[in-house]
């Protein structure tokens, strides 16, 4: 037992040497780093009185004080982070997802507070809106990049931001626009993937996907039944062209990559036509169906439509393997706001929402590395003793 501790302190020791660099004092580093163990400490709840008692303090002040007044660079951390997952994650066949969550908040000075629909809950609430970028790889997977929406409420009431320390220069971004800075800042640092999956509300848009073939990188992004697919002469909406799908052409298979949970469907998928010069030389596009095994509580099969790009030659197999990564980052932000208190955080400021997602994901792919390369560590992992130390065809 104490001989796995030390490993795992050991790494975490590594995990700070590498971000040692983004804080300009001693203070600030070593409170950044009671922080973190803090977060991956067996805590009930990890605000700043938890963390700060954790810690040995006798108030949260210093704890505050790290998130909104201390000098530390936030994105830098960021990419540390990144860099470290790689490392240890990487894989040339990984793919990069891209989804958001919901943040409940009371009040309207959160930075980008508003009323609207959360998923993570399922209902309409006040909350705020996190964009984040997942990296998912045959060796693991974790938040890697993240991003906070502010609507247009925000945006167009520049004193309301100020009072929120939103920077001037910070302007209106739809969820599909924050996606492209985040997967542009990893595909310009080299993170290795071939694929990038969404859903709709970054499929849909065509900008999203036009981007994507720029940056000569496959997707396979979930898109709106009603979405309009080329032929060869005219076009046919995705829901009516998958109606038209021989019986023979759905096949049943797992989309779980191997994580342990079985996700069976029933998939379908055909070429469509591809215009002269709209992607990379030898790259082809196809439309791919996920028919669920059941019907809903409409008592219909419920059927998600994926538009996918990539190299001519692409096996169904790889695309669907692609369709199924999508789950991570629910997996991964379920994980990091149950372990490691991604949503625990008590701040209404701009910069100190970015600061504490940033800490709570480097806590949380701390884990992952950790899990990946040493599982047997996590089992005894430090409790809060320790830390406190037509042209269409159908694939048959």
């Amino acid at each position: 037992m104490d001989e796995d501790l030390a490993v795992w302190v050991a790494g975490l020791d590594d995990l700070f040497g590498r971000v040692n660099g983004r804080f300009y004092r001693a203070e600030p580093r070593l409170r950044a780093r009671a922080y973190v163990r803090g977060l991956l400490a067996p805590l009930a709840g990890k605000n700043g009185w938890t963390l700060a008692e954790a810690a040995g303090d006798s108030t949260p002040d210093g704890m505050q004080r790290l998130l909104n007044k201390a000098a530390w660079d936030a994105d830098g951390v960021r990419d540390d982070l990144r860099a470290y997952a790689v490392e240890h994650l990487g894989d040339r066949d990984a793919v990069l997802v891209v989804g958001s969550t919901g943040f409940p908040k009371k009040g309207v000075k959160s930075a980008g507070v508003q009323r609207r629909y959360s998923s993570s809950a399922g209902r309409v609430e006040n909350c705020q809106l996190g964009v984040f970028c997942a990296y998912t790889s045959s060796n693991g997977r974790t938040l890697i990049d993240r991003e906070l929406y502010l609507p247009k409420s925000w945006t167009e009431d520049r004193q309301r931001c100020r009072g929120a320390a939103v920077p001037d220069e910070v302007v209106f971004a739809t969820e599909a626009t924050l996606a492209k800075q985040m997967l542009a800042r990893a595909l310009d640092a080299g993170v290795p993937a071939r694929w990038v999956t969404a859903g709709e509300a970054y499929g849909g848009e065509y900008k999203f996907r036009s981007w994507l073939e720029q940056r000569h990188i496959g997707y396979v992004v979930a898109v709106p039944h009603s979405q309009i697919m080329p032929l060869t002469a005219g076009r046919i909406r995705a829901d009516h062209l998958v109606a038209q799908a021989p019986s023979r052409s759905w096949r049943r298979l797992d989309c779980s990559s191997g994580t342990g949970r079985p996700r069976m469907f029933d998939w379908a998928m055909a070429s469509l036509p591809t215009s002269p010069g709209t992607t990379a030389v030898q790259w082809s596009r196809w439309l791919l169906a996920r028919r669920a095994l059941g019907p809903s509580n409409t008592g219909e099969l419920e059927v998600v439509y994926y538009l996918c790009c990539g190299p001519t030659g692409t096996q169904d197999e790889e695309m669907i393997r692609v369709a199924g990564a999508h789950w991570a980052i629910e997996d991964c932000l379920e994980t990091a706001k149950t372990e490691v208190g991604l949503d625990h955080y008590q701040v209404r400021r701009y910069d100190a929402w970015y600061r504490h997602i940033t800490l709570a994901m480097l806590a949380n792919t701390y884990l992952a590395v950790t899990s990946a390369i040493a599982p047997k560590v996590m089992a005894v992992r430090p409790s809060r003793a320790h830390l406190a130390e037509s042209g269409v065809y159908w694939h048959m």
